[in-house]
């Protein structure tokens, strides 16, 4: 079944807007949206960044039956992935059965601002493995501590979990980042239906359809 999204553009909107516009879209019968996630917007111009947790909190309280996702979150630089898990699990629980969360592994322009360098991009996919790892692992509930290769968490317990954990979808443009949203996602993020992209996804994990967003 092909369904229809609505783009909320953080860079563009301020967060009242945001809030309004997924209420219209809502209304309109969209069925989901993706609001993107940036400290900073791709152009000066376009002169907005709001803090996204904030406002998806503000979008729960004014939708009903509206399904969001971040469009994408990277919880691995500037957002320690114990925090997003922490984050997801409060959306989900205001929005219930209705958020997702969609993570990546980030662009300089917004990861630069904490003052460390710019991995390459195998490094930055297997530090999204892990976080997507700890994300999974303080959503089971009780108290964890994780010792990793990028990522420490030490007794740490996320008290407000929903009744239904939110779906992980993890974007990908290219081979390698779908093989691994195939290992550890739920579903796919794309830019576009590419048919190298969708193929690498389903032979990693599970079948694309419906849990693929363009």
């Amino acid at each position: 079944m092909t369904e229809f999204g609505y783009a909320l553009s953080s860079e563009e909107h301020a967060p009242d807007v945001l809030i309004r516009n997924a209420r219209r879209a809502e209304e309109a019968g969209f069925t989901f949206a993706l609001i993107s996630d940036h400290f900073h917007p791709w152009i000066d111009r376009q002169g907005q960044s709001p803090f996204v947790w904030s406002v998806i909190g503000g979008i729960a309280e004014a939708t009903e039956g509206l399904r969001l996702g971040t469009g994408v979150t990277c919880p691995m630089m500037r957002t320690h992935p114990a925090i997003i898990a922490q984050a997801a699990a409060t959306c989900a629980a205001m929005m219930p059965g209705r958020f997702f969360l969609g993570v990546g592994s980030g662009e300089n322009l917004n990861e630069h601002i904490i003052a460390t360098y710019w991995p390459p991009t195998d490094v930055r996919l297997e530090m999204l493995e892990e976080a997507v790892e700890v994300i999974r692992l303080l959503w089971q509930g009780g108290t964890e501590s994780h010792r990793g290769r990028y990522y420490s968490v030490d007794n740490a317990r996320i008290y407000t979990l929903p009744q239904e954990l939110p779906p992980i979808y993890v974007a990908a443009g290219g081979t390698k980042s779908a093989s691994l949203a195939g290992r550890i996602g739920e579903g796919l993020i794309a830019t576009a239906p590419v048919k190298e992209t969708v193929e690498e996804f389903e032979g990693n994990g599970v079948p694309a359809s419906p849990a693929t967003v363009s």
